[in-house]
């Protein structure tokens, strides 16, 4: 226990929050977790619950450019840009451009590999023995490919991949994909196994979670939205609350693709913007899909849970925007149903949309604030949110205890944007 136990307040309840909680508490601190909404009711609960160590690229790739440009006159691109006259956007996407090129896009994909690494060890720790209900599955992630000239362009990620980074999948050719999951078209081109990632079903998760941190102390406020600060020195003494001042210790910001909005509380600019994405979750059907997978060519993802099956797509740039236009969660139907035998069930059981945090250099914003002595960035996980969130909780820990890190934090602290 922590001499005096100090306190710190986590400021979202996500599970990049949640994770925060359990790597602080665990390190002997009293913690308060406060969320405007639902404990992990954002995109912590209806993405397609991949935990992935092979997404080692980041989105900073030379065809992103192409795919942004191309998708201004196409509003049903999976990756969408909506042009818009704010000028934080346009900063964005112009140092996002900027980092498309072969150079940029590795050395991100090198600090990539080390968060990831990290954190699929942490997972390994974290559900190897209780799996918390989390529906843990080891199996690996499948990339599907319709057409032999999408399995061919994906031969040379690969092969990127395995040399730079030694993460490889295992290619299985189109007679032996029914073989290994019966729900697969038997005309379909081929596919590459990733057996190192793994899946949960992450609002499973989040709740178990929740519930072990709450029996270890920790107390978590929903419908508490966090309205500003008071700070003294070069420290935080308080912040100002819909449910009144609370002081701490210590206090740590998480809250997704929000942040940026927050983070000026703080005195500090950070580039994030939210990149939407929707889901779908349905029955599953008797025949599987067994395997979680990608569908690469249709940008679609593809997770068999115990109890449904849920289907996630896009990446649409148009900021702040909560509807769910039915012709997207069609679109997400469509495109999977070319991959799968029999039909998907008719019925949807739930529809989502949620924001990704996106930064414009695909790394997370992990460390202190700059300015202040007892405040942290835990945020800017873009797709990552879920995989990365053991490995961003210990380093936050570490960090709040002046300890030295598992793993360098300088790619990842919030100082690289000064």
């Amino acid at each position: 226990m922590k001499s005096g136990q100090e306190a710190v307040i986590i400021i979202g309840g996500g599970i990049i929050g949640i994770s925060c909680a359990h790597y602080l508490v665990d390190a002997g601190y009293k913690v308060t977790v406060i969320e405007q909404g639902t404990i992990a009711g954002a995109c912590s609960h209806g993405n397609c619950g991949y935990i992935c160590p092979s997404h080692v690229l980041p989105l900073t790739t030379s065809d992103a450019i192409w795919d942004a440009a191309r998708s201004l006159f196409n509003s049903a691109a999976t990756f969408r840009v909506k042009p818009r006259f704010d000028a934080a956007f346009v900063s964005w996407m112009w140092q996002f451009v900027k980092r498309c090129n072969q150079r940029d896009m590795l050395k991100a994909a090198g600090h990539l590999h080390a968060i990831l690494s990290s954190s699929m060890a942490e997972y390994h720790k974290l559900l190897g023995e209780d799996e918390m209900g989390s529906q843990w599955r080891r199996s690996g992630l499948m990339y599907v490919f319709q057409t032999e000239v999408g399995l061919s362009d994906f031969a040379n990620t690969d092969e990127l991949l395995t040399d730079q980074f030694g993460v490889t999948a295992r290619r299985i050719e189109s007679a032996e994909l029914p073989e290994l999951d019966v729900a697969l078209r038997p005309d379909l081109a081929g596919a590459y196994l990733y057996e190192g990632d793994a899946s949960i079903r992450p609002d499973r998760l989040s709740k178990a979670w929740t519930e072990k941190l709450i029996r270890a102390g920790v107390q978590f406020v929903e419908g508490c939205t966090f309205l500003g600060l008071e700070k003294k020195t070069d420290a935080v003494s308080q912040i100002i609350t819909s449910h009144g001042t609370m002081q701490a210790d210590h206090f740590v910001l998480a809250t997704g693709a929000v942040s940026a909005k927050l983070a000026k509380h703080f005195g500090t600019d950070i580039p994030i913007e939210p990149g939407k994405g929707y889901s779908i979750t349905m029955e599953k059907p008797q025949d599987g899909p067994e395997y979680p997978m990608l569908l690469p060519e249709h940008h679609v993802g593809v997770t068999p849970f115990d109890d449904g099956l849920r289907l996630g797509s896009m990446m649409e740039f148009v900021g702040y925007d909560r509807s769910i236009p039915k012709s997207r969660l069609q679109q997400l139907r469509q495109s999977t149903q070319l991959y799968l035998q029999s039909q998907l069930p008719t019925t949807n059981l739930e529809e989502w949309y949620g924001w990704r945090p996106m930064t414009w250099d695909s790394l997370p914003i992990i460390g202190q604030v700059p300015g202040f002595a007892n405040a942290y960035l835990a945020t800017g996980h873009n797709m990552l949110g879920l995989t990365l969130a053991p490995a961003t909780g210990k380093l936050i820990s570490e960090t709040v205890q002046r300890q030295t890190p598992h793993i360098d934090p300088e790619p990842f602290s919030p100082d690289r944007f000064r």
